[in-house]
């Protein structure tokens, strides 16, 4: 509830196209860098995916543990319980938190023809392709800017689980919208629980 005594889901309520979330499996893996949210940005889609009644698989790679460190996350989605517990080799899904990686970071290793790449990148998605040297479907967003415009600092994890969801309708919109509010609530103050509900909105809005 915010301070006017109002529900955060209705406050966000917005008029926002939903696809159907069809069945599938489907690894997923993300680059970001360290305290930039990708840990938690994970743990969401995977709690998410879980209250849908899908099997989850969701864990970081361990290495530096710095802040603006390289790290990287993974998840398996699955109708049906997930025998794999190995990092993901060949990613369904490719999530850039850092348009910096870009060129630092082989974040297309493993990559089969139709796996798709979502990126926090000013360019269009033609530009993605390029830096990156391929022709796999990509999708960009400034999410930084929205971050900025948003929460006040580059936390951009809430906005890539938008457009993830808006790329590839992995989990319903308004469950996901629900599980952030059940995450955040009683960690975080309301006001800010509704700009990270405001900045999903954006990144499902905004993706190209």
């Amino acid at each position: 509830m915010d301070d006017n005594g109002r529900n955060h889901k209705t406050i966000n309520a917005c008029a926002i196209i939903r696809e159907s979330v069809v069945p599938m499996d489907i690894e997923i893996c993300w680059h970001g860098r360290g305290g930039q949210g990708v840990v938690t940005a994970n743990e969401i889609l995977a709690e998410t995916a879980i209250s849908a009644g899908k099997y989850v698989k969701a864990f970081p790679e361990f290495g530096p543990e710095r802040m603006g460190a390289p790290i990287r996350a993974f998840t398996r989605i699955s109708e049906k319980p997930i025998r794999v517990h190995s990092q993901v080799y060949e990613p369904d899904i490719v999530i850039i938190m850092d348009g910096t990686l870009v060129g630092k970071v082989d974040v297309t290793k493993g990559a089969k023809k139709d796996t798709i790449i979502i990126a926090n990148y000013a360019g269009s998605p033609k530009e993605l392709q390029d830096a990156l040297g391929t022709d796999l479907e990509c999708h960009t967003l400034d999410a930084i800017k929205i971050a900025m415009e948003e929460i006040g600092k580059p936390m951009v994890n809430t906005i890539m689980l938008g457009a993830l969801v808006k790329c590839k309708a992995l989990v319903d919109y308004d469950v996901l919208e629900d599980q952030i509010t059940t995450k955040f609530t009683g960690k975080l103050p309301d006001k800010v629980i509704l700009k990270n509900l405001s900045s999903l909105k954006r990144g499902y809005q905004e993706v190209q």
